[in-house]
């Protein structure tokens, strides 16, 4: 049989643990092509390159894997798959990551690597961003590599309904004590955030965002309640961003 063509991609870079964490897991399961940034794209959201060129070179990082790496955004790097690396070619799955940290609830809008695995789907392209909880560099991707494979397996083998973009974040405990993956919904949360305001050498102000992330969310069908508990997140997604429930309240619009 033939193998299933499998885009890799992230938003952290090439030379980023989480990505060579997921290609390990890959490599096993399809054809493998890589495409990611030539820096780290955290944060860049579904940012794309429109008022200067992309380069894209090939590189020898994974033994016995095509990569390339690009100097746009995770969105470039999707988009040049489709248009130039894979042209013509049918790509049966899209993995973005691993991300070295949370991209549950809110920061699904802000993620450079679920907006990678998001333009994957606009393309009608079965996509799956996956995150674990643990920002350091040394973060330990075990028991990422063992979640992943189990749900890239199953996507690959079934497939998926009503929609082609899973959310997918890992909390940072020992495989042994996850207890299992929950499928839900996105959590009510946000960024309380500040600006830091400091002087540089040359005596100009500028200013460094920080801030710290909130939620309330004590529904148990929600992502952030889920790893909290120490459950995978999975959460169906969706490029649809239409609030369903305030269109009836708006009919009044529409009068003459």
């Amino acid at each position: 049989m033939k193998k299933p063509l499998i885009l890799v991609t992230n938003d952290d870079g090439m030379f980023a643990p989480g990505i060579k964490a997921l290609i390990e897991v890959v490599r096993e399961l399809g054809e493998v092509v890589v495409i990611a940034p030539n820096s780290p794209q955290s944060g860049k959201g579904h940012a794309i390159t429109i008022h200067d060129p992309i380069r894209l070179h090939k590189v020898d990082v994974f033994e016995g894997i095509e990569a390339y790496e690009c100097s746009g955004t995770p969105v470039d790097c999707v988009k040049l798959a489709k248009s130039v690396v894979l042209k013509g070619r049918q790509t049966d799955l899209c993995v973005s990551g691993i991300n070295h940290g949370s991209n549950a609830s809110i920061n699904i809008i802000y993620s450079g690597t679920m907006s990678a695995a998001m333009e994957a789907s606009l393309e009608g392209i079965d996509s799956i961003g996956f995150s674990l909880l643990d920002f350091s560099f040394e973060a330990d991707f075990e028991a990422s590599k063992v979640i992943a494979r189990k749900i890239i397996t199953h996507i690959l083998e079934h497939g998926m309904q009503n929609g082609n973009l899973l959310n997918v974040n890992i909390p940072r405990i020992p495989l042994k004590e996850i207890k299992g993956i929950k499928v839900c919904k996105q959590a009510e949360a946000r960024w309380t955030e500040e600006f830091a305001e400091a002087i540089d050498p040359r005596g100009e102000k500028y200013y460094w965002l920080t801030g710290t992330f909130n939620s309330e969310e004590k529904d148990e069908n929600t992502d952030i309640w889920a790893l909290q508990n120490g459950f995978v997140s999975v959460v169906p997604s969706s490029h649809d961003l239409t609030n369903y429930d305030a269109i009836e309240g708006l009919k009044g619009l529409e009068e003459n």
